[in-house]
């Protein structure tokens, strides 16, 4: 039976978990349709999840259709949960993009489908609640086209939900990559040529098709789901070769840990040593996407339990593996959290286990963590989670903008033996990096100059000390170089290194001096044309830079890149000065010195 790895995503509150659940429930794989309203769907697990109506978590379900197995992976809709989808894109072998027929094409839409067309993932679109008042049918079509894609086909009637044939429409949209399609309007359009373009083009992701329907009666989900068969690509569990494969999540059962990995390659049972970049263990457990004990083969998901050292990222198979770059913004806020019980570095750890874009750090107090943060809904889950979970009731600062700190210059520092407490020597230079370029790490001293556990000691401790720079922030892009090295055998030990070296990197960084940057974001914003000079006078008073703004008609667009402090400030304004024409697409530019 071929595999297919399917994600659902959404603008939140369109109707993913409902259509999730009508697929697995039309199925046979869960005997009961739940409701998100109801707090009984079979993807929203948590309690939390239930009580707010909204996805926290990705969950992945199975049902079969056709001769196809479908692991379906139902992700967050709300942008605070974003880096959850980031997470799960990776693994996909095709998506469903559900839009709601009465809200249409909504801001977060377009960027989940502008990533997954960089990503070419093969996706279907979805139009939901078409029984809803107010639900609008050809002009949602044609918004689609405007702001999605123009390369788009319907694949049944929006007024009757009857299935459309191939006609003109569709050769049109096909003919750009084919040559036969266009050659076929001399010749007559051959309907089974027409199919199969879609198929590959469908496959390729060159082409979206359209399906109209409704996930909580059912209406038009029958060819939606032959959809699914007939034009997404599949994964051949046949696949040989070594193992490969990715891990997209955390997950607690039981009290047991499991990281949860797509394989693309290979095979996957209990006890086999797993080699990933940080080392290697032996699987206590592998579970299917079932929770059930197998053998998992190429395109399958896998629970994978006893190897504690598996991460979130981490490639299986492939120790050499580079980290993927983020498709989507990363987390700009912060909260200093404190709380009078006990175990608040338990929980949050715990968290940050299963979402790493937390990161947890120290905090200025002792006892005291800070967080980071997409937003204040994200903040009231954690606050939540920890009261609930692990008993902690946290407290959290009022969220601050994440800084960096910047090199202005190069600095070198050396401390000798004799010179401090410590029986050691360590020189450092720290040196401004490309921007993008992170922390690198390299040696000028001899590798033979000292023991092997006392050059891991200097590295570890450099990485972790510019984890707060000069000013407070954290020091990016930036080359460090090990200059000079010494210890006296038998007396010197790793802590001699572990203690000097911060007040080595600490001098080093004083003479290179830093710059504090605030993070920008791209903002590409639609309205109508009579709004132009209102949004461009808030976007200047909110820091920003716009560019000449592009009129076509009655609709404009303007670009401008603004701090992302205030970035929540133009979204509030903005439909007040568009009559709720106005959509904001913002996406992250990178820092920039205060």
């Amino acid at each position: 039976m071929r595999m297919l790895n399917l994600g659902v995503v959404a603008h939140v509150d369109a109707g993913k978990t409902s259509l999730t659940e009508r697929l697995l429930f039309d199925s046979g794989a869960i005997a009961h349709l739940g409701s998100v309203d109801g707090g009984d769907t079979r993807t929203d697990a948590m309690d939390l999840e239930r009580r707010r109506g909204i996805t926290i978590r990705s969950a992945v379900a199975t049902f079969t259709v056709a001769d196809r197995k479908v692991h379906l992976i139902d992700t967050p809709g709300h942008t605070d949960f974003v880096a959850e989808v980031e997470r799960a894109l990776g693994v996909l072998d095709g998506a469903i993009l559900v839009l709601s027929a009465v809200e249409g094409v909504q801001p977060h839409t377009r960027v989940l489908m502008r990533t997954l067309q960089s990503l070419g993932v093969p996706t279907i679109l979805f139009v939901n609640k078409i029984d809803r008042r107010g639900a609008r049918h050809t002009g949602l079509l044609h918004d689609i086209r405007r702001m999605l894609s123009p390369m788009v086909i319907p694949c049944n009637s929006p007024d009757d939900l009857a299935p459309m044939p191939l006609g003109v429409p569709a050769a049109e949209v096909l003919a750009e990559h084919s040559d036969a399609v266009l050659q076929s309007y001399v010749d007559g359009l051959d309907p089974r040529l027409l199919h199969r373009e879609l198929v590959r083009q469908t496959g390729e992701a060159l082409v979206y098709p359209v399906f109209f329907g409704s996930a909580i009666t059912g209406a038009g989900i029958d060819a939606l789901r032959q959809g699914i068969v007939d034009l997404l690509p599949t994964a051949d569990p046949a696949s040989s070769g070594e193992l490969d494969g990715t891990v997209f999540a955390i997950e607690y059962s039981g009290g047991r840990r499991f990281a949860v990995a797509r394989l693309f390659s290979g095979t996957l049972k209990v006890r086999d040593r797993i080699t990933f970049a940080s080392g290697s263990g032996r699987a206590t457990a592998v579970l299917d996407a079932d929770y059930r004990e197998a053998t998992i083969r190429a395109g399958g998901i896998a629970r994978i339990g006893g190897i504690s050292g598996l991460r979130i990222g981490d490639r299986l198979g492939s120790a050499t593996a580079t980290p993927e770059p983020a498709r989507f913004r990363p987390p700009t806020l912060e909260a200093v959290v404190t709380s009078p019980d006990e175990g608040l570095y338990a929980g949050l750890s715990h968290l940050a286990d299963e979402d790493p874009l937390i990161n947890v750090r120290p905090g200025p107090q002792p006892g005291s963590l800070i967080v980071s943060l997409y937003g204040e809904v994200q903040r009231e889950v954690i606050a939540a989670r920890l009261a609930e979970e692990f008993g902690v009731k946290a407290e959290f600062s009022a969220p601050q903008v994440v800084c960096v700190e910047r090199l202005k210059r190069t600095g070198h520092a050396v401390k000798r033996m004799g010179e401090t407490l410590f029986v050691a020597t360590v020189g450092l230079r720290i040196e401004p990096g490309e921007v993008d370029s992170g922390v690198r790490y390299q040696l000028e001293a001899e590798r033979g100059s000292l023991p092997a556990a006392f050059m891991t000691a200097i590295e570890d401790t450099v990485r972790a000390a510019l984890a707060t720079g000069p000013q407070g922030w954290r020091v990016v892009d930036c080359l460090v170089t090990l200059t000079h090295t010494g210890y006296s055998s038998p007396v010197t030990v790793a802590a001699d290194f572990r203690n000097l070296t911060p007040l080595v990197l600490k001098e080093a960084l004083e003479k290179a001096g830093t710059v504090v940057c605030q993070p920008m974001e791209q903002a590409d914003i639609d309205m109508p044309a009579d709004a132009v000079s209102t949004v461009l006078n808030l976007l200047v008073r909110c820091g920003g830079a716009p560019e000449m703004p592009v009129v076509r008609g009655d609709s404009a667009t303007v670009r401008a890149i603004v701090p992302s402090g205030r970035l929540r400030e133009i979204e509030q304004a903005l439909p007040g000065l568009t009559n709720g024409h106005g959509t904001l697409i913002a996406r992250f530019a990178g820092y920039q010195a205060l």
